[in-house]
Parts: structure tokens; C-alpha cells; sequence
């Protein structure tokens, strides 16, 4: 049972920062995101969910490799849950939690300029 709560990631809509100035309500939902993600702890929780065997992870899995608290990991995956990068789906007492398909590649077409590389 997938948390239908849980909101999709809907920033493909836009078109690349570099092509056309960002709509008000759009900025609002791509802030939302990159708040999401702009913290080391949550970049490497989306990292491990990604990389973890099945595409999927629990809390259990997650809170040793991370040094944190399992109250903290479920937090940090609340969060992204809520921005839509994750997805949580409850089994028994235990959340497995999933990466939303395209969402890293819908945020990063958001934000590329067509350049390969960071910086000149």
C-alpha cells in the first residue's frame, strides 16, 4: 500500500532556468524541493534508498550505515517524502521506502543548461 499522500514531483513542467524566467508558483515548488535535498544527511539517504538492493529500503536499513537515530533517518525520509522524492509504502510496523522514478532527472532538467559540466 503506497502512502497516497505522499506528492509527485512535478517540476518537468518547467523549462530549464536558462531558457525562460521561472513562473512564481513554480519557484515555489522547485524552493520546496532543493530545501528538501539541501542537507548531506538526505542526499545520502536518497543515495542508499537508490543504490539499495530492490531499489527500496527501510528505516532499519538505514539508520546504522547513516550514524543517526532512527527517529532522525525518519525525519530526514519524511521530508522527502513529503517533497515527492520518495515514496513510503507501510508493511507490517516497517516503511520501505522507494525513489520516485525520473524525479532526480525531472529536477535536473530543471536546472541544466544544456552544459555538461558545473563551471567554465
Amino acid at each position: 500500500m503506497t502512502d497516497a499522500a505522499s506528492p509527485r514531483v512535478e517540476v518537468a513542467c518547467c523549462a530549464p532556468l536558462t531558457r525562460e524566467p521561472l513562473a512564481a508558483d513554480a519557484a515555489v515548488e522547485l524552493a520546496r524541493i532543493l530545501k528538501a535535498i539541501a542537507d548531506p544527511a538526505r542526499l545520502r539517504l536518497l543515495s542508499m534508498v537508490a543504490a539499495h538492493e530492490g531499489g527500496e529500503a527501510c528505516v532499519c536499513d538505514l539508520t546504522e550505515p547513516l550514524g543517526l537515530s532512527q527517529p532522525t533517518v525518519s525525519h530526514h525520509l519524511k521530508v522527502l517524502v513529503d517533497a515527492g522524492l520518495l515514496t513510503r509504502e507501510k508493511r507490517g510496523v516497517w516503511a520501505y521506502f522507494t525513489l520516485v522514478p525520473a524525479a532526480l532527472d525531472s529536477l535536473a532538467a530543471v536546472l541544466t543548461s544544456g552544459r555538461t559540466e558545473l563551471s567554465e
